[in-house]
């Protein structure tokens, strides 16, 4: 029998990734967990400079190739040239990391419907948009793997999340469905699914008293996860470790949903 192939599966060297909301947050902790195993990354964010900011300090951290542009995954002609700038400076593409997303709170009477659309816009559209734009260049590379950022409340329900849980959902089955019609074209589409992580996004709620006692209630591990235990996971879904899964959620949350 042949030696197994061991830990140089998760090596990513002259592999190259995309990464939408990749500037702060989980975004970034992907982007950088991504370089750590040798690929070189495009980091997209709807602002420049946290583009060109976070890409630097990629670069310095991990003397990889990393570049950071503006546009917004809602628009269609953003995705295409988010992959054109892939093509442009590398020509080739394997991984597909969709983290882009917006949150809006609150009881659904209080939400308007322009709230509701932008959040669908944001998280579902954007996500589709860019896997139908960069799905010719990861077929081309032969082994091209998408990552799609969903959510623990895409499998469970919250109160005041109905924007938040209904897109991650949608996220959800998307990945379901492109793991099974790209599994036969040379690329695997798997989802992330984090739970209560102290984000950007999450900051505004962590100090409130009942969101304390949801997250020691809820969460088995008592505790938000720390950015770096994302990486973990995103560096197995965009390594050839993962050769074998897709159309898989993989729950990084605490013991959440096992309940």
């Amino acid at each position: 029998m042949a030696p197994l192939p061991g830990i140089k599966q998760f090596d990513l060297t002259n592999r190259v990734a995309l990464v939408t909301g990749g500037s702060k947050g989980l975004g970034y902790a992907i982007a950088a967990g991504l370089a750590s195993a040798g690929a070189d990354i495009l980091l997209v964010s709807r602002h420049l400079q946290e583009a060109e900011d976070a890409a630097a300090q990629i670069v310095r951290d991990y003397r990889c190739k990393a570049i950071g542009i503006q546009a917004d995954v809602a628009v269609a002609e953003d995705a295409d040239r988010m992959v054109q700038r892939v093509t442009d400076e590398w020509g080739k593409l394997h991984i597909l990391v969709n983290n882009a997303g917006i949150n809006r709170r609150g009881p659904i009477e209080s939400l308007t419907l322009e709230e509701f659309q932008q959040v669908m816009q944001v998280n579902v559209t954007g996500t589709w948009l860019t896997c139908r734009a960069a799905q010719p260049l990861l077929e081309k590379s032969g082994h091209g793997t998408v990552i799609n950022l969903a959510s623990s409340l895409g499998v469970v329900g919250l109160t005041h999340r109905t924007p938040y849980a209904c897109s991650k959902g949608a996220v959800v089955q998307l990945t379901r469905t492109l793991g099974i019609e790209w599994a036969l074209r040379g690329i695997r589409c798997n989802a992330i699914c984090p739970g209560p992580f102290l984000t950007p996004m999450n900051e505004p709620i962590a100090e409130d008293e009942h969101t304390k006692q949801f997250i020691v209630g809820a969460v088995p591990l008592g505790r938000w996860g720390r950015l770096e235990e994302i990486q973990g996971a995103a560096i197995f879904l965009a390594s050839d470790a993962s050769s074998y899964v897709t159309g898989s959620l993989l729950m990084v949350d605490g013991g959440w949903t096992s309940q």
